[in-house]
């Protein structure tokens, strides 16, 4: 048993209640829509300085319309230089829209992976994997077929807790892992305990932070940079866990992942 360290880039435009969600998206930002936060950027200054402390493999899950900005494309290719084969990339949609959230639309959520895909493969080169994560991870059955005929091979959407069930579009976390097996994609889903999310936003909403900390320190071994095949061989059994670029802004820039 490994555990596979996961990390979502998400900027404060791209949540859910600013944008992407058909009910829950009712707030307005000052900023322009392309324009990183002073947070986001701080963030990713932590997760450089988290990342140079270790040595082990690390998937950042990259949201493609970053890659409109200058500013992240240079702080991009310079984590890419930096780290090598032990950063790998994966795809977080292209605006961070909740899918499932909208109902069925197979032909919006292909055309939405054939331009995400094709701008983080020129973008992060052989650092690319087929790997994906529904954004907010709203993921429902009908996006397992349309993930593999855009060839992606391994998917990390499914929070399997009984509070967010919701998100997968009236349906079950158990049809949504069900539909991947048949569509021959490989989930990865988040860990938890008791039932309860261990991961994300349950790392600082207390009482769940209590859990999810201590599930955190007590994880496996990381994946190396040498088993970073391991997160696409069904035979090998993982501990996915995630946190977010801007929580690497918080304590002033200090704050890391729990680890042992």
């Amino acid at each position: 048993m490994r555990t596979w360290y996961t990390v979502d880039s998400d900027d404060f435009r791209h949540l859910p209640q600013y944008q992407g969600h058909p009910t829950r998206s009712k707030k307005q930002l000052l900023n322009s829509n392309s324009e990183l936060s002073p947070e986001f950027l701080l963030g990713v200054e932590g997760f450089r300085n988290w990342m140079a402390s270790h040595d082990y493999a690390v998937t950042l899950f990259l949201i493609s319309d970053l890659l409109e900005n200058d500013t992240f494309c240079s702080l991009f290719d310079g984590l890419l230089v930096t780290f090598g084969e032990r950063l790998t990339v994966g795809c977080h949609g292209h605006s961070h829209r909740s899918w499932s959230a909208w109902g069925e639309d197979i032909d919006g959520f292909g055309a939405m992976l054939t331009t995400s895909t094709a701008l983080i493969q020129q973008a992060a080169g052989p650092s690319f994997r087929p790997f994906f994560r529904a954004p907010n991870g709203y993921v429902a059955p009908w996006m397992a077929q349309v993930l593999a005929d855009h060839g992606y091979t391994v998917d990390s959407s499914v929070n399997p807790s009984w509070l967010v069930r919701h998100k997968t579009g009236g349906n079950s976390w158990k049809s949504v892992t069900s539909a991947m097996f048949l569509a021959g994609v490989l989930e990865r889903p988040w860990s938890t305990r008791l039932g309860l999310p261990v991961t994300g936003p349950a790392l600082f909403r207390f009482p769940l932070s209590l859990i999810a900390k201590k599930a955190w320190k007590n994880a496996p071994r990381p994946l190396r940079e040498d088993e970073v095949f391991e997160v696409s061989n069904r035979r090998v059994n993982l501990v996915t866990l995630y946190c977010h670029l801007l929580d690497f802004a918080k304590e002033a820039g200090t704050w890391r992942p729990p680890q042992t």
